[in-house]
């Protein structure tokens, strides 16, 4: 039923997206703008990728100029970037955008960004540097979402790629959707029921979907070397050997590659990189800006291959490499590395004994894909929950003591505790709460755990980082964990009649520890 649910979600956004951009298309294609084209490019096998060329007008006859390659996001029609294309014509690159093999009107079949796309990629710039103005040592390669994912894989691939734009992409496919051990049901469905609505998915993919959505346990080995084989982080020390500068830009609340995964990948990073993290789901921080409107992602990424791809003395390089964005002020803060961002720790215990039983939903969630968070990121309404109601039976609950000053959370919240199940099997999601003088918490943060193979009544230590996050928690406020059994955003695995028992055994304290800026 929650499948159903999410795979029709998926239909209404994929279906509005391209009924509303598709208008945009063939107004610039009848209007006949100077400058942009509409072509075919041979691909990997001879695959036609659909693509469009935007040209700066009135360049310089024999002038070569910076190339921008933009691979279109999952389910995304060609026209995607029309708009902040044009931006970069105007600023001097030529920009070639196209459409994903498997997608829309380009041929061949869905690969999930396997070596066929990567080959793409390649293919694509090879195309630019023969048929425009491309500068073969001024290559850059930039998008949203599986746009990110495959230009990161490029730059391991292609040593032409001299910067990279991410912008809510992954580092790490299975960190992103099968962290904790937890198959994140919402992003999987989403990703699916989308490709299927615009593309043509191959075989692998489907088995590799299926096994995943069925918890083919028999199976999980096959997926995770799936999956790695597509995480740019298994390329890493191809990325740096090539030494492109990379800049990555994702949300607080990205429902599909949540952040930490983006951060550990940038701490690797040796060349020349910044990471930014704003409020929001996935890729609404770029949204804005695929429409012409005010936006800071697109601006920052202009900026990036501005001094990466034109030498220009913008000062980008200077400042602080990792900014963030607070959910709660708005406003930037600028860190030397990903490290800083953990510099101050407070601990809460967890302390006591407490027993929950499985399989009911103790009304503690972390939202919906792509709604709870974008709503988050305009209104500042992330959930809420009444923490004395929550019911005791189904969730564990620990609360810090009442803070006098502002607690600024900042970086990755870890949790640790152990567990004892009556199942050898079993699923936890911690969640955690900003609580105010009435009770009511607001989610600050959450991520679930999933284990097998464990000894009935015995205890096993558990150790989780919740997604990374900025957030203020006001003074006169406490913070509180709160652990359940069931979330829709997850795949759970708690047999019928599961138990689980939360301790803190006197020679292994169980313990929050929280993030703070240092002020």
């Amino acid at each position: 039923m929650r499948t159903s649910l999410v795979l029709a979600v998926s239909a209404a956004l994929v279906a509005g997206t391209a009924l509303g951009t598709a208008p945009a298309a063939q107004a610039v294609e009848t209007a006949g703008s100077p400058g942009i084209r509409f072509v075919d490019i041979a691909g990997e096998g001879g695959t036609v990728l659909k693509a469009n060329v935007i040209a700066p007008a009135g360049a310089a006859p024999g002038a070569r100029l910076p190339l921008i390659v933009l691979p279109t996001s999952w389910a995304m029609p060609q026209i995607e970037y029309l708009v902040p294309a044009r931006k970069l014509a105007d600023a001097g690159y030529v920009v070639v955008s196209y459409n994903s093999r498997g997608f829309w009107q380009s041929g061949g079949e869905i690969e999930t960004a396997g070596p066929k796309d990567v080959a793409d990629a390649s293919k694509v710039i090879d195309w630019a540097l023969a048929n425009t103005a491309a500068d073969p040592d001024r290559v850059g390669m930039g998008g949203v979402s599986y746009g990110a994912g495959i230009s990161l894989l490029a730059a391991a691939h292609d040593p032409r790629v001299k910067a990279v734009a991410a912008l809510s992409g992954w580092a790490d496919l299975i960190e992103s959707i099968y962290s904790g051990r937890t198959q994140h049901l919402q992003a999987a469905a989403l990703l699916g029921g989308a490709g299927a609505l615009t593309g043509r998915p191959g075989p692998e993919l489907k088995e590799v979907l299926g096994d995943f959505l069925s918890s083919n346990l028999a199976k999980e080995e096959d997926m995770i070397a799936w999956g790695r084989k597509r995480s740019p982080v298994t390329h890493l020390d191809r990325i740096n050997a090539n030494g492109a500068a990379i800049m990555l830009g994702n949300a607080w609340g990205d429902t599909i590659f949540p952040p930490n995964q983006y951060a550990s990948f940038y701490e690797k990073l040796t060349g020349p990189k910044r990471l930014e993290f704003r409020p929001g789901d996935h890729a609404t921080a770029e949204l804005t800006g695929l429409f012409g409107l005010p936006n800071d992602t697109w601006a920052n990424a202009q900026r990036w291959f501005d001094r990466y791809l034109k030498g220009a003395d913008n000062g980008i390089d200077r400042e602080q490499p990792v900014q963030l964005k607070s959910r709660s002020t708005g406003g930037y803060e600028g860190y030397p590395d990903w490290k800083s961002v953990h510099a101050n720790q407070r601990e809460f215990d967890l302390g006591g004994t407490q027993r929950v039983w499985a399989n009911v939903d103790s009304g503690a969630n972390g939202g919906v894909t792509l709604l709870t968070n974008a709503l988050d990121q305009f209104l500042r309404t992330p959930p809420v929950v009444s923490v004395p109601l929550l019911p005791r039976a189904f969730a564990g609950v620990w609360q810090s003591e009442r803070y006098d000053a502002p607690q600024r959370v900042r970086g990755t919240v870890k949790v640790h505790t152990t567990v004892a199940s009556t199942k050898e099997s079993g699923t936890l999601v911690a969640y955690l709460y900003d609580v105010g003088p009435l009770g009511v918490g607001k989610l600050v943060t959450n991520a679930p755990y999933t284990f097998h193979g464990k000894t009935p009544g015995q205890p096993f230590g558990v150790d989780l980082e919740l997604f990374s996050t900025a957030y203020d928690v006001p003074a006169g406020h406490r913070l509180a964990l709160v652990v359940d059994t069931v979330d829709p955003l997850y795949i759970e695995h708690n047999p019928t009649g599961a138990q689980l028992t939360f301790s803190s055994p006197a020679a292994d304290p169980s313990y929050v520890s929280v993030p703070l800026r240092k002020e």
